[in-house]
């Protein structure tokens, strides 16, 4: 299985394109390529029952988490311009390769 590159990194800020947390915004916890999923911060919530375990000081009860999302259902938001755009990727005069706003050609890497 061949590894997937997303444009998207962790602590992007991403915008929901789809489900029902549509039109939501947050930033990106954790990437996984692999299965080519983000988890972003305050969407898509589920319920996990967890049993209480007091030797890994755990509670038991109803726990509430983010799920990962499918990559291709968020779009990155891009820091210069504040609007959800698609991302290229450019090599600079140094050498080094950043990711750009395809609308106002902004650089997103830091």
């Amino acid at each position: 299985m061949a590894l997937l590159t997303s444009p998207i990194r962790k602590n992007d800020n991403v915008l929901v394109l789809t489900g029902r947390d549509r039109g939501k915004r947050g930033r990106v916890l954790r990437v996984l390529p692999r299965k080519s999923r983000v988890i972003v911060e305050g969407v898509n919530f589920i319920k996990r029952h967890t049993k209480a375990n007091p030797q890994k000081n755990i509670k038991g009860g109803i726990v509430q988490r983010e799920a990962p999302l499918n990559a291709s259902n968020v779009q990155i938001v891009c820091p210069e311009c504040g609007a959800p755009s698609r991302i290229g990727s450019r090599r600079l005069d140094d050498g080094r390769r950043v990711r750009f706003c395809r609308k106002c050609k902004g650089v997103v890497d830091k």
